[in-house]
C-alpha cells in the first residue's frame, strides 16, 4: 500500500472513531461512555483505537474540534445566504433542533469538568466566533431596520453568548422535564422578539408560519 493510500485509510478508521464516540457521548454524557464500550460499538479492539488515539482525552478533543469546524461552518454557511438577518435566526434555530436533539445535557458539564484542553477550544468557539457572528447578526438586523436601533449591541451580544449556556445547567431545567433542543429554539424566539422594530415582528410571525407549514 501507498503512503498516500495508507494516509487516507488512517484517517478514515480516526473519522469512524470519532464518529461512534460523539454519538455515545451526546447520549450518555462524556464521562459514562467507556474506550471499551466505544470499541464494543465500533467492532473493534480497545488496543485499535489506542493506535490512533492515545487516550480518551485526546478522543474527546479530536470530537470537540470536529463539532466546533462543523457548527462554524453551518454558521457561516447560514449568514451568507439568508436574505435578513432574522432568516440567519431561523436557519439557527433548525441547525439547533438538529444538533440538540439528542443530546445529553451533561456533555458540557463534562467536557468542562474531565477534559479541560477540550472545554478550553469550546470556550475560544464561543467567546470569538459565536460573539462575531451574535454581533454581525444584531448589527445586520438594525441596518435592515428590523432590530430596534437603540439596541446596546455589546450587552445584547454578551447576554445572547450566556444565554446559550443556561440550558445545560441541569438543576435549573432537569433533563426528565426539558427538552435540549426545545429550550434552546426557546431562548432564540425570545431573544428575536425582544430585540425586533413592528417590521422585524411581522417578518417573525412570517417565519414562523412558513416553519409551521414546512
Amino acid at each position: 500500500m501507498s503512503a498516500r493510500k495508507q494516509g487516507v485509510v488512517i484517517m478514515e478508521i480516526q473519522e469512524r472513531i470519532r464518529q461512534k464516540a460523539d454519538e455515545l457521548f451526546r447520549r450518555f454524557g462524556i464521562r459514562s461512555v467507556t474506550m471499551d464500550e466505544i470499541a464494543t460499538q465500533l467492532g473493534m479492539s480497545k488496543k485499535t483505537i489506542y493506535q490512533y488515539y492515545t487516550d480518551k482525552d485526546q478522543l474527546v478533543d479530536a470530537v470537540a474540534i470536529d463539532e466546533i469546524h462543523y457548527s462554524q461552518e453551518c454558521c457561516t454557511r447560514d449568514a451568507a445566504v439568508s436574505a435578513n438577518a432574522i432568516e440567519e435566526i431561523f436557519r439557527v434555530m433548525e441547525f439547533v433542533e438538529i444538533m440538540f436533539r439528542n443530546m445529553n445535557p451533561s456533555m458540557l458539564h463534562d467536557l468542562e469538568k474531565y477534559h479541560p484542553a477540550g472545554f478550553k477550544k469550546f470556550l475560544e468557539h464561543k467567546n470569538k466566533f459565536l460573539y462575531e457572528m451574535i454581533k454581525k447578526n444584531i448589527e445586520r438586523g438594525i441596518k435592515e431596520e428590523l432590530y430596534r436601533p437603540e439596541i446596546d449591541i455589546e450587552i445584547m451580544t454578551r447576554y445572547r453568548l450566556e444565554s446559550l449556556m443556561i440550558g445545560f445547567n441541569t438543576e435549573l431545567f432537569p433533563p426528565s422535564k426539558f427538552n435540549l433542543a426545545k429550550l434552546q429554539q426557546e431562548i432564540i424566539e425570545h431573544f428575536l422578539y425582544g430585540l425586533a422594530t413592528l417590521k422585524g415582528y411581522k417578518l417573525i410571525l412570517k417565519y414562523k408560519q412558513q416553519r409551521l407549514n414546512s
